[in-house]
């Protein structure tokens, strides 16, 4: 309202943050160096801790500086939760559950043995039981943001370490809930009940994972099916929001991290029609709210605290990244990670992250742990986080040194020799290697495409036409003699796959028959509008076979039932081609009128 006062501190401290993301950022990016480097850096130069601390001496200083940290903090803590939910998003509950050895198993052991030596460590120090196990704990955990956002910046998310890293700071999110709810347990003295604590906090962390897929599964798909045919880009920016934070607040209310609660969201969108577009839609918010985030970050280095001991701090920074870095690589190998991917992950993950700062806030506020030693605490923590860019770049040089690269073995580097007039089939799992077999007996020319290397090296053993690679590569798809193809032939299983390979089949060879693998009806819809020639639903298919085999079963003559099962594949193949073209131009239609709208 017209007359009421300006909270002229909130937008002081705001302002410092804008001149931070558009001046301070662009000025170490030019110098080659990350920007999270000017993120941390410019925290704990102006943040309350830095030069914000001279503000009453020097007055000019309370413009240059963040005064208040609650004053960026609150909105900074999203950029986590965007990060995890876009993270979500690039993977699956498919991929996830391939993982789940390394999330359990690897990660598990991680928080568990890391958690064990440096509160014994801590122990031996001169530290009580009660303050080395929450130290321990607190320090054994990694920067899911800083990792995370270095991996996806390089587009290495995909590669063994970017799993491996991802698999094991996804166990570490998870351990947040038994860690935070250990401190509080501590903190209450012995007459708390421990097992009831423990099992209501699981209790309703279950209830509200079990909530966030149940809802997601059932409303996220129609929800951003209604926005879209509305055909204005801030509404679905508006939904888009919604469910980010409505998930995270699910999680957030039951003592799990909002963050987490984001990315299962994630990971329910991905397979969704609609991942893409969500992606492009948060880009945008997630890059400011993290950087904020690693503003924060910064703010909590207390420099004083560098001025007044910097040999132990340095020691202490030092040990625990070397204890956490050993311990990892040991672990990753003994899960069979290999040398390279090992090595660069516990540099990744040797320094300390930003949950355990909110564990030692905890600990301190419930007495558990002196402010002194808190103090002491939170500048390891914050700048060993500061040290996580130099060390990723360490990491990769390295392992380059210690374990180069080995040659590709001869199925591998294969090249393949394309005719005019051959097939191209994509994924030679046991789907492809059925149509495989079928084109061989009918005389048809064809080259294989898949991007397991031990299936490529079995099967060209075997005499099959299979090549290594990537087949959403344009490169790689002209090379295997897409320009010349007759077919193309898509039987990978994952939905995200399809899509990009389709589409860049699509936009070399519009005129190209392509047929595709598909899950279900809805998915062979999907399939239809972004232009495959035919899709093959498993369900539709399977349920096709069952008939003709209980109908032969039961004494009807082959030949009609056969022409009869073909008819009923034609009408549900003309049935879902007319719904995806129904779709398509209420869609187009919408965004036409939207666009109009605004016109």
């Amino acid at each position: 309202m017209a007359g009421e006062p300006i909270n002229i501190e909130v937008y002081s401290d705001a302002l410092v943050v804008l001149a931070t993301a558009g001046v301070v950022v662009p000025l170490v990016q030019r110098f080659g160096l990350s920007p999270v480097l000017g993120w941390l850096g410019a925290g704990a130069l102006l943040g309350p801790l830095g030069l914000g601390s001279f503000k009453d001496v020097i007055p000019l200083l309370y413009w240059l500086t963040v005064v208040e940290t609650r004053n960026v903090s609150l909105i900074a803590d999203l950029g986590v939760v965007f990060l995890l939910f876009l993270i979500g998003l690039e993977l699956s509950l498919e991929r996830l559950l391939t993982m789940r050895r390394l999330v359990f198993g690897l990660g598990s052991l991680q928080v568990l043995l890391t958690t064990l030596v440096i509160g014994g460590i801590a122990a031996l120090a001169g530290a009580k039981p009660a303050a080395a196990v929450v130290l321990g704990a607190c320090l054994a955990l990694s920067s899911t943001a800083i990792v995370l956002e270095l991996l996806s910046s390089q587009g290495r998310l995909s590669t063994g370490a970017g799993r491996t890293s991802f698999a094991i700071l996804l166990a570490q999110d998870i351990a947040v809930v038994p860690i935070l709810l250990m401190i509080s347990i501590l903190g209450a003295g012995p007459a708390s009940s421990v097992w009831f604590g423990i099992l209501t906090a699981l209790g309703k962390a279950a209830i509200a994972l079990v909530a966030i897929v149940v809802i997601g599964r059932l409303l996220l798909r129609p929800l951003f099916r209604h926005v879209a045919t509305s055909g204005t880009r801030e509404l679905f920016a508006a939904a888009t929001l919604f469910v980010i934070v409505a998930s995270g607040l699910v999680a957030g209310l039951a003592g799990l991290s909002m963050a987490l609660g984001a990315f299962v969201a994630g990971l329910l969108l991905a397979e969704t029609e609609y991942r893409k577009a969500i992606e492009a839609t948060i880009e945008p918010f997630k890059g400011l709210l993290l950087g904020l985030f690693f503003f924060t970050v910064g703010m909590s280095i207390d420099l004083r605290e560098v001025a007044r001991q910097p040999l132990m701090l340095a020691t202490a920074v030092l040990g625990l990244i070397a204890i956490k870095t050993l311990l990892t690589i040991a672990l990753a190998r003994l899960f069979r990670v290999s040398w390279r991917s090992a090595v660069e992950t516990g540099l990744l993950l040797g320094p300390a992250g930003e949950f355990g700062l909110v564990g030692i806030g905890m600990a301190t506020g419930l007495g558990l742990v002196a402010a002194p030693t808190s103090s002491f605490a939170v500048a390891v923590v914050s700048l060993s986080m500061a040290l996580i860019p130099p060390l990723a770049l360490i990491s990769r040089r390295l392992v380059q040194r210690l374990a180069p690269a080995q040659p590709l073995a001869a199925e591998l580097s294969a090249v393949p020799t394309p005719s005019k007039g051959q097939a191209v089939v994509i994924g030679h799992g046991r789907v492809g290697q059925v149509i495989s077999t079928m084109l061989d007996r009918h005389g048809i020319a064809h080259l294989a495409i898949e991007n397991d290397p031990e299936i490529v090296t079995e099967q060209r053993q075997l005499g099959r036409n299979v090549f290594f690679g990537d087949a959403s590569d344009p490169e790689l798809l002209k090379l295997c003699g897409l320009m010349e193809a007759s077919a193309v032939i898509v039987t990978v299983r994952s939905r995200a796959r399809i899509d990009s390979i389709v589409a860049v089949v699509r936009e070399l060879r519009p005129d190209i028959v392509v047929i595709s693998r598909a899950r279900d009806a809805e998915h062979a819809r999907h399939l239809y509008s972004i232009g495959v020639t035919d899709a093959v639903p498993e369900t539709i298919e399977a349920s096709l076979q069952l008939s003709e085999a209980t109908l032969i079963g039961l004494g009807r003559p082959a030949g009609p039932v056969i022409a009869s099962i073909h008819e009923l594949r034609d009408e549900f193949r003309k049935n879902l081609q007319q719904a995806a073209g129904a779709a398509g131009r209420t869609v187009s239609q919408g965004l036409r009128s939207g666009r109009s709208g605004k016109a």
